[in-house]
């Protein structure tokens, strides 16, 4: 049994129908990734997920119920976890407390938590007490990351995460997200950098105007032409 499962999910934005008949699966302990331009339904797929934007038809099964319809602030007691495009992180608050928020829910103690996020991002520890807002693009991708990760999720969504970063450092978040994944948590990967998806990921969903339009192994979708020619800037 597939540990996300969504069958012909079918999402709007009042009139729009941004999400049309998507239907995928991610296996637990794998990296997923949708790809696609601009528009494409991607982020769309990842809101109808996480309960922000329920679909009007269609199933989203984790671990075997049905999720669809119920109210995003549940889903991070379920298990799935998001770090939105954007960031969205509080920029008055501390990176300390801005890890604290993203264990809203829990009663127990968040040592354990919060040294695993510090070695996964040393950067973080060394600003723990700086306002978030502050920190460079760079920094805010890694706390959006390790916020999500305090609630010590069985899915993490993550949605741009390359977004408006340095090369060099697309490069480091991306080890990042390796290590999480080798750690034991399933990987939900929205980008717009396919060739940096596509390295990472074990599978791939292509999206075109809110449907699934490819689906393959990563390796076979890089050697695909049309995804070449259309997301990896090659002819």
């Amino acid at each position: 049994m597939a540990l996300l499962e969504l069958k012909n999910v079918n999402s709007y934005y009042g009139n729009i129908h941004a999400a049309r008949d998507i239907s995928m699966t991610v296996e637990e302990g794998e990296i997923v990734t949708l790809i696609g331009s601009n528009g494409a339904g991607k982020t769309t797929t990842l809101r109808s997920i996480h309960g922000i934007l329920p679909p009007r038809d269609g199933k989203i099964i984790f671990k075997g119920e049905e999720i669809q319809g119920l109210p995003s602030h549940t889903m991070i007691s379920r298990g799935i976890a998001q770090s939105p495009e954007g960031r969205k992180i509080f920029a008055r608050m501390t990176v300390l407390e801005n890890l604290e928020m993203g264990a809203y829910h829990r009663r127990d103690r968040l040592d354990d938590d919060i040294a695993r996020v510090y070695e996964l991002f040393p950067r973080l520890k060394e600003r723990a007490k700086q306002e978030a807002g502050t920190m460079s693009g760079g920094e805010q991708q890694m706390l959006a990351i390790g916020r999500a990760l305090m609630s010590r999720p069985t899915l993490l969504l993550l949605d741009e995460p390359s977004m408006g970063l340095a090369p060099v450092l697309v490069e480091r978040i991306f080890q990042i997200i390796e290590e999480i994944n080798r750690q034991g948590t399933t990987i939900l990967l929205v980008e717009q950098n396919a060739n940096v998806a596509l390295e990472i990921a074990s599978r791939g969903y292509v999206l075109e105007s809110g449907s699934v339009v490819n689906a393959n192994s990563a390796e076979k979708l890089r050697e695909d032409p049309k995804v070449r020619e259309a997301y990896l800037g090659e002819i």
